[in-house]
């Protein structure tokens, strides 16, 4: 603001004199460019303080992260490359006394253009900054109060690199299809050419838009089985200007039929303690999963407690859902890491079934479904400014998906009305998926049953969202539930097993009681 005051009472010979490049600058550098725009945050201190609150032009929402915690970032992404001249930040009253601005050209590395080391809160206007990148990032290093950090409103200006293009990006070539089903075809093509930067492709299914995809691959689904469809692609640049259409191809979906199976599912499993002792649970939920007869077997997470020790494997787990290890397609839980080395005794247990692409995080497929298997645990550490690589993979593993349905399980859920509550920490990987319009999302560590209503990335009720589902109920002790999220469907604090009966389209869930009796059945979901 005194910037601002002093400009106005300057005299108009003595502007002239700076000189023109300065005027252009500043003309330059008010450009608002990070209004409305993907963010992401480090941590939120709640839902109702998301990241995105900080570029959606409100400077009555904000943005917190969690308290007592440094360092602390947010990110945007400004959609395209661009000359960054000034930031503006409005701090509410637990603001930054030190912190650094930072610009990335891919969102990963990041190279700093500024840093405040005596910060006072209020508003920050800095200008003259000379930088450029897609991505910035506020980097907080040292907190004022004994709060977190938190802005009114994150404010980057600038010029974009396409400004003043008019040329449009070559047509794009190649376009073929990788594969067909009874609900979906995949394709994918070769990348057009544009004098600054192609930002996507459009998608057109019989001469009507159907989708824009950033990358060269595109799934179409929620077809008809055996029905021709006329596909072409154009490209589009950074200013807007948009190619002419492919040359077109015409994909047959499958006859297709059903293609139904079933699966069985828990999370947070075998205590210790075998079937001789009445009150354990885990024999119990195991004969539940042998009278659903499954395809395959998930497990969410804490698959032994407390320390999974490879003894603690053999003398519980094994004695009852052991019996479908052949079967079963694993992820850990943070109980996983209560080993001597973390994960140990859950590798020698389960082998090459539990890290089948090297890593504790991998994908498998069955019909026209991509299930996802992740290691949440990578996503409850804040001391690390990085895109975790398991993220960065799970984007490249979607962005290949062919299949027209998706289903993801990882321990720590995003959204919780249990013991533990909500995980921040796991916004990234909810966002990711809701993103990709992943349909189903399985988590356990609440140890409880919760049925979610698909939601969106802020948890809100949303069609085009996922449902989770919380199957904490496995085996180990129950844990208190609180107030329900607007989007629970459904809470039943009882041990069981989900029944999972999935087609090429659609899927269903159910909650099987100890007593093999129905306790919970959602609707019949259509993939999206």
């Amino acid at each position: 603001m005194r910037l601002r005051l002093l400009a106005l009472v300057l005299p108009a010979g003595l502007l002239a004199a700076l000189g023109g490049s300065v005027a252009d600058a500043r003309t330059n550098a008010d450009t608002l460019l990070s209004q409305g725009k993907p963010v992401i945050a480090s941590s939120i201190e709640s839902d109702t303080l998301a990241a995105v609150r900080a570029v959606d032009g409100n400077t009555s929402t904000r943005w917190a992260s969690a308290e007592s915690s440094d360092p602390q970032w947010i990110r945007v992404d400004l959609g395209q490359p661009a000359t960054i001249g000034r930031v503006k930040l409005s701090w509410e009253a637990a603001y930054a006394k030190a912190y650094r601005i930072e610009v990335s050209d891919d969102g990963t590395t990041f190279s700093s253009v500024k840093e405040v080391a005596n910060g006072n809160g209020a508003t920050d206007d800095l200008t003259g900054l000379q930088a450029h990148g897609r991505y910035l990032r506020l980097v907080g290093t040292q907190r004022a109060t004994s709060y977190g950090y938190s802005l009114w409103e994150l404010e980057v200006y600038g010029t974009t690199d396409s400004t003043g293009d008019t040329e449009a990006p070559t047509v794009p070539t190649g376009l073929k299809s990788t594969g067909a089903t009874a609900a979906s075809v995949a394709l994918s093509w070769s990348a057009s050419i544009d004098n600054v930067g192609v930002s996507g492709y459009d998608v057109l299914r019989d001469g009507s838009v159907v989708a824009s995809t950033p990358g060269t691959q595109y799934n179409d689904t929620g077809l008809t089985a055996n029905t021709s469809y006329r596909y072409s692609v154009r490209a589009r640049d950074l200013a807007g200007n948009v190619s002419a259409a492919s040359d077109p191809i015409t994909v047959t979906t499958s006859a297709g039929g059903t293609g139904g199976f079933v699966l069985a599912a828990a999370g947070d499993i075998a205590d210790r303690c075998t079937a001789s002792d009445s009150s354990c649970i885990h024999p119990k939920t195991a004969k539940l999963v042998e009278a659903i007869k499954p395809a395959a077997v998930l497990t969410i997470g804490d698959n032994q407690y407390d320390d999974a020790h490879l003894s603690d494997f053999q003398n519980y787990y094994a004695k009852t859902w052991g019996k479908f290890k052949n079967i079963t397609h694993p992820i850990p839980g943070n109980h996983e890491t209560y080993d001597d080395v973390p994960f140990d005794g859950y590798h020698k247990y389960f082998g090459s079934i539990a890290t089948p692409q090297g890593k504790n995080y991998y994908s498998w497929e069955l019909g026209n479904w991509h299930f996802v298997a992740l290691d949440s645990n990578d996503f409850v550490k804040e001391d690390d400014l990085r895109e975790p690589a398991q993220l960065t993979w799970l984007k490249q593993d979607l962005a290949k998906n062919t299949k027209g349905c998706i289903a993801a399980y990882y321990h720590h859920p995003r959204f919780s009305s249990g013991d533990h509550g909500d995980n921040p920490d796991a916004a990234p990987l909810w966002q990711t998926l809701v993103s990709a319009k992943a349909d189903l999302v399985l988590n356990g560590h609440d140890h409880h049953y919760e049925r979610f209503l698909p939601q969106n990335a802020n948890g809100t009720p949303d069609p085009n969202g996922p449902m989770q589902i919380i199957g904490g109920m496995g085996g180990a002790p129950l844990y208190p539930v609180h107030s329900a999220h607007p989007a629970t469907a459904k809470i039943i604090s009882d041990f069981g097993v989900l029944k999972l009966s999935m087609t090429d389209t659609t899927f269903t869930s159910q909650l099987i009681g100890l007593d093999g009796k129905v306790l919970d059945s959602s609707p019949t979901y259509t993939c999206h």
